[in-house]
């Protein structure tokens, strides 16, 4: 079966983009992000500027409790329909390319840009690759992300 999992309309997909969403940075935020992650530096936790691992958290879609999954995060309707149902984190690369202020209004836009089938030691697996592009809105490059899921 592995070679005949995913569909040319499946496959139709690679390329496609979700549409992109914005996000208002709020320095009471960053504040309040700092204090809970423990943040040391001052300029973090006067809210100055955004910690890395803040985007995590502030581009993630905000859902009603009944669209959520079964882990608590919002369900992912930007996926092409597969014989295989179960979505599992698969690793995530991302690079900061400047520092986030209060007052940015940054514009994310996620693109499917790979789905490989595998061969896993309990069964097929299927690999989507997304590419997040963040920019400000007035188009200066803020991060990239590479993330994969595994449906199994």
């Amino acid at each position: 079966m592995l070679g005949n999992l995913v569909s040319d309309e499946a496959r139709s997909w690679i390329g496609r983009s979700a549409p992109s969403w914005t996000v208002e940075i709020h320095r009471s935020d960053i504040v309040k992000y700092s204090i809970a992650t423990e943040q040391r530096l001052d300029k973090y936790r006067k809210g100055d500027e955004a910690p890395p691992m803040f985007f995590y958290g502030a581009l993630r879609v905000l859902a009603p409790i009944d669209e959520l999954g079964p882990d608590g995060l919002a369900m992912d309707a930007f996926l092409p329909d597969l014989p295989l149902k179960r979505v599992m984190a698969g690793g995530t690369k991302s690079h900061y390319l400047c520092a986030v202020k209060p007052g940015d209004v940054l514009v994310a836009t996620r693109t499917l840009s790979g789905i490989t089938e595998k061969q896993g030691a309990t069964g097929p697996l299927i690999f989507i690759q997304y590419e997040l592009t963040v920019t400000t809105d007035s188009g200066m490059p803020v991060m990239t992300e590479t993330l994969t899921r595994i449906v199994r």
